[in-house]
């Protein structure tokens, strides 16, 4: 007798996934999303459930292996509005920033850029939220680093969708955060060499350098950049 979730609206709810043969692989008291987002398994309930109704889902390929069949029982529990992100304490922004992360990581490795993309910024928007309480030292320091790897994520989705102006804005916000990412500072300084800016990727790539001195990218990189702006030899 509950009220059913309409688009847009966050849920939470109680899974339970289990083999066929009973053994159970996941277990998650309170999952937190938006349905039709892309942050968790897509699967196919019996009928849409009211709040307090659970649910059995069949998780299909390509999300499961044909060897490897998946039921869900899945429980509603709560329907809120959205798209305004709700007060939440720093260690659920951090479990539902890593969640929307991998989610994210899953898409990317199955070609879905787009999908990738959605995820990470679902990402950010979770660690970035109001939170009921300030995060601890080691809470704040753990939602740098998770916003630093999603904006490097966003960065990589952006090139696949041949968006590079995108992936350098992605890059740079990894970059205020943590000015010294080896990942961001190399992304900048390629991008930057792209666009032909070739002196500001020089010093990117060569701070990169200096605090990975033995990557070989890096190297390759300042190579190609000395070539291109060393003056052809007279014969």
């Amino acid at each position: 007798g509950g009220p059913r979730p309409l688009p847009g609206q966050e849920v939470s709810v109680k899974v339970l996934g289990a083999l066929e043969d009973g053994g159970l692989v996941e277990r998650d008291p309170r999952l937190i999303f938006v349905p039709g987002h892309g942050d968790v398994v897509q699967v196919s309930p019996n009928r849409r459930a009211r709040v307090g109704g659970s649910r059995l889902c069949t998780s299909r390929e390509p999300d499961v292996p044909p060897e490897a069949p998946l039921l869900f029982e899945v429980t509603l529990l709560e329907v809120r509005d959205g798209p305004d992100p709700q007060p939440l304490p720093p260690a659920v922004r951090l479990r539902l920033g890593s969640q929307r992360r991998e989610r994210g990581n899953f898409h990317f490795a199955r070609g879905d850029f787009a999908a990738a993309l959605r995820s990470y910024r679902l990402s950010l928007r979770a660690l970035d939220g109001p939170a009921t309480a300030p995060p601890g030292p080691e809470e704040e320091e753990e939602l740098r680093e998770q916003r630093v790897k999603c904006l490097n994520n966003c960065a990589a989705a952006e090139l696949k969708l041949g968006r590079a102006e995108e992936a350098l804005a992605a890059c740079e916000a990894a970059l205020r955060i943590s000015p010294d990412n080896g990942r961001a500072l190399l992304r900048r300084g390629q991008l930057l060499a792209e666009q032909g800016r070739d002196a500001e990727a020089a010093l990117v790539l060569r701070r990169a350098l200096e605090l990975d001195p033995a990557s070989k990218v890096i190297h390759t990189e300042l190579s190609r950049l000395a070539k291109r702006q060393s003056p052809p030899s007279s014969t």
